[in-house]
């Protein structure tokens, strides 16, 4: 199995992994002419093992957004790892880290992370950890409001419904503020048109 990874405003592929262990999911390196930076906010490079966003500079990227200067100012920035006059970097607002084989691990989106009585959270973290214990066949986490206005963490899960399992085996993962507060069980997930998790449409 070949893993290739790339947004469309990179000219689609950017990376490639092939996949030999079902247990070590990477998107791999760099293909031709393509260079992949994992960047802090500031914009300086993290070093391996260090999650930041995945930036990607080369032959692939794209001139920007039709009719959006706003848009294109702000995913599409100069380059200051190249020595090309006018080069850029496409900030793809995806979550990686370098592994310490040289492979990149990509560990979500930067917009899913959520403020939670004062803790950063991703919820692809939650997620991925969901999906990882028995029984459970898909899952997905979001920040929800109550009615009292209290903020909590609820998970949608389909397969198992075994809560006090499901709980006991997350918290030997994350710690306890990653845990859901509320569960929903369902049969499916909603998904869009194109396959895809519609989370507009998590029932309540």
């Amino acid at each position: 199995l070949w893993n290739l990874y790339g947004p469309t405003e990179t000219t689609i592929w950017s990376s490639v992994a092939r996949i030999d262990d079902p247990q070590r999911i990477t998107i791999g390196r760099p293909v031709a002419n393509t260079s992949l930076y994992v960047c802090d906010a500031s914009g300086e490079l993290q070093p391996p093992g260090v999650p930041g966003e995945l930036c990607i500079g080369g032959a692939g990227v794209a001139l920007g957004y039709l009719h959006r200067p706003e848009l294109t100012a702000e995913r599409f920035v100069p380059d200051p790892f190249s020595q090309e006059s006018g080069a850029r970097l496409y900030r793809s607002g995806d979550r990686a880290r370098w592994r310490s084989d040289g492979e990149l691990e990509l560990l979500g989106r930067l917009d899913r992370q959520v403020k939670l009585r004062g803790f950063r959270i991703e919820l692809g973290e939650i997620e991925a950890a969901l999906l990882e214990q028995p029984g459970v066949a898909a899952a997905a986490v979001e920040r929800k409001d109550a009615p009292d206005g209290d903020a909590r963490l609820v998970a949608w899960v389909v397969g198992t419904r075994d809560e006090v399992t499901l709980r006991t085996g997350l918290a030997e993962r994350l710690p306890g503020y990653m845990l859901p507060a509320a569960w929903v069980w369902l049969d499916a997930l909603p998904l869009t048109p194109n396959g895809k998790l519609d989370r507009a449409a998590l029932p309540a």
